[in-house]
C-alpha cells in the first residue's frame, strides 16, 4: 500500500491509503482513458463524500459494478444480504477530472472480511 493525497472530496484534503491490489480487483485492467486508484480510509462515508452527493444503499454487485476482476460470488457471500452505502460524484480543476465512487463498508483484497470506513474508487483523467 502507499499513501496518496486526493483532491478535496469533502472540504479538507484527505490522506488515503491506496492499494494496488484493490485497484486490480475493482477496476478495469486497461482503462481506455485515464487511470484508476482505489484507496481506503477509516473515516465514515459521511466524512468522505461531499455533502451534495446522494448516499444510497445498493446490493454489492450493483455497488461494485462489472468492470473489475473480483469474484462476484465471494463478494455476494461476504456481504451476506447486507447492502453497501454508496456515494458517487465528480471533481474537476484546471488540471484534471475525477469520477469518484465512495463505498462503505468495503471488502479487504482477499474478499474475506468487511472493513469499517470507506473505499474510494477514482477514475482520474488529466487534461494534458
Amino acid at each position: 500500500m502507499y499513501s496518496c493525497l486526493t483532491a478535496a472530496v469533502n472540504v479538507a484534503v484527505l490522506a488515503l491509503a491506496c492499494d494496488p491490489g484493490l485497484t486490480r480487483l475493482f477496476t478495469p485492467l486497461r482503462p481506455v482513458l485515464g487511470r484508476y486508484e482505489v484507496c481506503t480510509t477509516e473515516r465514515p462515508i459521511a466524512d468522505v463524500a461531499r455533502a451534495d452527493w446522494t448516499v444510497e444503499e445498493l446490493e454489492p454487485l450493483d455497488a461494485f459494478g462489472a468492470a473489475g476482476m473480483y469474484d462476484r460470488s465471494a463478494l455476494t457471500r461476504l456481504y451476506g444480504g447486507q447492502r453497501v452505502r454508496v456515494a458517487r460524484g465528480w471533481i474537476q480543476d484546471s488540471s484534471h477530472f475525477e469520477s469518484v465512487t465512495v463505498l462503505s463498508p468495503y471488502p479487504d483484497a482477499s474478499l474475506t472480511s468487511l472493513q469499517h470506513g470507506s473505499m474510494v474508487i477514482r477514475l482520474i483523467i488529466s487534461r494534458d
